[in-house]
């Protein structure tokens, strides 16, 4: 039995997370998994890149643009992991002087707005993508569109991890952290 199976195991069956919410877990898993080898391809692209410009004396030029479109896709699929994990910014100390009562209320208009902002991410990067799309990253001969698709991903997975706060908010269940 893995970690994870040993964990839902123990948890009661009321408060188990449903069929969305391991989706959205294992969803997020896949792209912490992508963000981390995004994360080593940077640190190897720009380690060539040293290596090349002090040992070989020959500056591998792609070096620092593969390095710079990686840092918006990795940037992005952490903002989205940290929206699933609740690691974004919040005020905690507002949230503990409401009433009880207008607590659970508060938690669902923030992951909504959280939501909300993804869903414009997806929609003003998506324009984006279309308007740039024809055009090449010359030193990688890759369309200019994979500079704002990160964007676009991250939004749409911010608005399936809000949906899953928000469904988590009204069954009960606490959502497994991600990278654990």
């Amino acid at each position: 039995m893995n970690t994870h199976s040993a964990i839902l195991a123990s948890v009661p069956a009321a408060q188990r997370p449903g069929l969305y919410s391991r989706a959205c877990f294992w969803l997020a898993r896949i792209v912490l998994l992508a963000a981390v080898v995004g994360l080593l391809t940077i640190v190897l692209a720009v380690a060539y890149q040293v290596f090349g410009r002090y040992i070989l004396n020959d500056t591998p030029t792609w070096a620092e643009s593969l390095a710079l479109l990686l840092i918006l896709w990795v940037t992005m699929f952490g903002a989205a992991i940290a929206v699933r994990d609740a690691g974004h910014i919040g005020f905690e100390s507002l949230m503990e002087l409401a009433p009880s009562a207008l607590r659970l209320w508060l938690q669902v208009l923030i992951h909504g707005l959280i939501g909300f902002f993804g869903t414009m991410m997806v929609w003003f990067g998506w324009g984006l993508v279309q308007s740039v799309i024809s055009y090449n990253i010359p030193i990688l001969g890759v369309s200019e569109g994979l500079t704002y698709l990160p964007t676009v991903i991250s939004g749409a997975l911010i608005v399936l991890f809000s949906i899953d706060h928000i469904l988590a908010l009204f069954t009960g269940v606490e959502l497994e952290v991600t990278w654990r």
